[in-house]
């Protein structure tokens, strides 16, 4: 028989709600989420990140980029004390979300908690930035 003790620390859960149900964002617009922890059943966070990225995936290297960054380690910020958060950054001209055949670029908001020990959790969630349209195949090369 498995119990909890024979699996592990439980799988954290971070609900992010965007500022824009739509998740979609123009060059030079504020991003502004809240997000909520969950499932941390007793766990001691001993710091949380909050970032806004993009990266790159496709044929290739990938790339990466960080626009904002924040790291929080102030006791009373954290887990079971308060399980929610927020921050918002004014996002860059570029470069602009795409999905490509060779390359996407994509956008997005990650909250990453570290855990007392050496255990940290990370939760990515995308967003698009400008409004560059999906590529089509062409019919025929005529």
């Amino acid at each position: 028989m498995n119990t909890a003790a024979d699996r592990g620390p439980a799988m954290p859960r971070v609900e992010v709600q965007f500022d824009r149900p739509h998740r979609q964002h123009e060059p030079r617009d504020q991003v502004a989420v809240r997000y909520r922890i969950e499932g941390c059943d007793g766990e001691r966070i001993r710091a949380i990140e909050h970032s806004v990225l993009w990266y790159t995936e496709g044929k290739g290297e990938e790339d990466l980029g960080v626009h904002f960054f924040q790291r929080i380690t102030d006791r009373a910020m954290m887990p079971p004390a308060l399980s929610t958060g927020a921050f918002s950054t004014p996002l860059p001209q570029s470069p602009l979300s795409y999905e490509g055949r060779i390359v996407k670029v994509r956008w997005c908001v990650r909250v990453r908690l570290f855990f007392d020990g050496s255990r940290d959790f990370v939760s990515e969630h995308v967003f698009v930035l400008g409004r560059i349209p999906p590529v089509r195949l062409s019919e025929s090369r005529a």
